[in-house]
């Protein structure tokens, strides 16, 4: 398998991919090694994800040099990203005895009731590209904390980082049977679909979430679908400061490239506030430097995949022949590497793709409404529900709006944020299940009631 640099079009490594007979072989040493690792006590589990955080931090510089050389993303953002991988699993290591531990319920003369938190088994942990350390800590640190042995499949676009990750567990202290890496594109994927694991966590595309679903649906056993998102925002007419709104959202729609499934993906915006929201978004947007992801202050760097760009730019034509007005962007930008100009649309409607399929993507739409009753109607026309935000000056007003969108995750001034504190999910096209939190400890474990007479 090439990895491609997506700045310079150009290979910066050649790695062995796996085949169904090396996957076969990983999972036999997961399975021969599960027992053992789920007996290891807590805290030892816990102590090794706290060391592999520390060597994140370590060899930060590095890893954000190898994640930014194969995504594209700024190295900065690189960096952020490792630095929020560190205070998710600092979140889960902190908190999985609390909700690991066994639980005594009730104890009445006689009678004593429990519960104990098994691990599920072997697990299977399907990862994107977008964020590989943020989206993989969700899944195999909670993983590992509850017992389990993991077959971690980094996606193909994030392959090095992959590896990465795998080198710096095993340095933190995983026995090196208790997790091992699937390297490989789609016919990887559908090779672990093949094997009997206890468990399916997957991260991407709706689509692809609907094969393995169903395809893991047939053996019972836990799935749990991270998906994609069409977010919606609204502004309403009592925002005190429009034009910082218009700051802070841009960042919502467009940081990471817009490829993040919790982006701001559609905007819609009161009649009176409309202007001046537009003027300053489209003014944040352009002040944004774009270029390599090594030069500093660089806002926007190429897009992860070759092949998206053709897909925005269909977009971006579907709404300008339906009536959208172009305010800025529109097109790839003529140079090596694969990268698209931030663009902004006005004058949409829900006729248009940009405001109906994901593009995640540097595009947004951005659509005038009368009413809080109209920008609500149109925030739940989807069948996507990851998250949905309010810019209010009311609290109240806010979370009664969003209490009508049946999305996973609601937002008050605020936009484009995930916390180790609170559930991640997803509804509809979006997935179902749990990471992080409570819930996504648990997630990885399967009770077990206990009653004790005695």
């Amino acid at each position: 398998m090439i990895i491609i640099n997506p700045a310079t079009e150009k290979p910066i490594a050649d790695i062995p991919e796996d085949d169904q007979a090396s996957v076969e072989k990983k999972f036999q040493k997961l399975q021969a090694a599960q027992p053992a690792f789920g007996h290891m006590t807590l805290p030892e589990r816990v102590g090794i994800l706290q060391r592999f955080s520390e060597l994140l931090d370590t060899h930060k510089t590095h890893l954000a040099d190898v994640l930014s050389s194969e995504v594209g993303k700024p190295v900065q953002q690189s960096l952020n990203e490792i630095g929020g991988a560190r205070a998710r699993i600092g979140w889960l290591a902190g908190h999985a005895t609390t909700y690991l531990s066994e639980e005594t319920m009730s104890v009445t003369p006689g009678m004593e009731e429990k519960i104990s938190y098994e691990p599920l088994g072997v697990v299977c942990n399907i990862s994107a590209w977008n964020y590989p350390y943020l989206v993989g800590v969700n899944v195999f640190v909670p993983a590992l904390l509850a017992g389990n042995t993991v077959m971690y499949k980094p996606s193909e676009y994030a392959t090095l980082t992959g590896l990465e990750i795998t080198r710096l567990l095993k340095e933190a202290g995983i026995p090196d049977d208790a997790f091992q890496i699937a390297i490989g594109g789609p016919a990887v994927g559908a090779s672990l679909l093949e094997l009997p694991f206890n468990g399916y966590f997957f991260t991407g595309s709706y689509k692809t979430g609907k094969q393995i679903y169903e395809k893991a649906a047939a053996k019972m056993v836990v799935c749990q679908c991270e998906l994609g998102g069409k977010d919606p925002l609204y502004v309403a007419e009592d925002v005190v400061d429009a034009a910082a709104v218009a700051v802070g959202t841009a960042d919502g729609a467009f940081y990471n490239n817009g490829q993040s499934c919790c982006a701001v993906e559609r905007i819609y915006v009161h009649k009176d506030k409309y202007e001046e929201y537009v003027n300053a978004f489209v003014a944040e947007v352009q002040s944004w430097k774009i270029g390599s992801p090594t030069e500093e202050g660089v806002y926007i760097g190429p897009l992860s995949r070759p092949g998206q760009a053709a897909f925005l730019e269909m977009q971006v034509k579907d709404a300008i022949d339906k009536g959208a007005r172009l305010l800025t962007g529109g097109k790839r930008m003529d140079r090596t590497g694969y990268y698209f100009e931030p663009t902004v649309l006005t004058g949409v409607n829900h006729d248009m793709e940009v405001m109906k399929e994901e593009s995640f993507g540097p595009i947004i739409g951005i659509m005038k409404v009368n009413t809080e009753a109209e920008a609500v109607a149109l925030m739940k026309d989807t069948p996507y529900g990851l998250t949905a935000a309010v810019y209010s000056a009311d609290k109240h007003r806010a979370e009664r709006i969003l209490e009508q969108i049946n999305a996973g995750t609601g937002y008050w001034n605020c936009c484009d944020r995930v916390s180790a504190a609170v559930p991640w999910s997803g509804r509809g096209h979006s997935g179902f299940g749990a990471t992080l939190s409570h819930a996504g400890l648990r997630a990885f474990t399967k009770p077990k009631a206990y009653h004790l007479r005695g």
